[in-house]
């Protein structure tokens, strides 16, 4: 329990500098005019790699690999189910740059 009460208060002290980080990302992306969607997109699966890596780690602690493992496998599904729209965007636009 202290490992959790730990890791949470770091993540709490850290919210501030975070939130600027995020509201510094959409600055750039509109400024850039790159599609919000994207740019959400992106977080989000950062903020799944984080929450994974956090999770993986606390039951690693716990002495429980094995389901550590699998923690970290759904979120690399996770990432990957939702980076497939960006992924799709880009190939489109990579094809519609090689000459016909």
């Amino acid at each position: 329990m202290l490992i959790v009460f730990v890791g949470c208060a770091i993540f709490l002290f850290l919210v501030d500098q975070i939130y600027a980080i995020i509201h510094m990302i959409e600055k750039i992306a509109i400024n850039a005019k790159v599609n919000l969607v994207y740019v959400e997109t992106i977080l989000k699966i950062i903020g799944i790699a984080y929450i994974a890596e956090f999770a993986a780690q606390i039951t690693k602690d716990a002495g429980q690999g094995a389901i550590a493992a699998k923690i970290e496998m759904g979120g690399k599904i996770l990432i990957l189910a939702m980076a497939i729209p960006i992924l799709t965007v880009l190939i489109e636009t990579i094809i519609q740059m090689i000459p016909s």
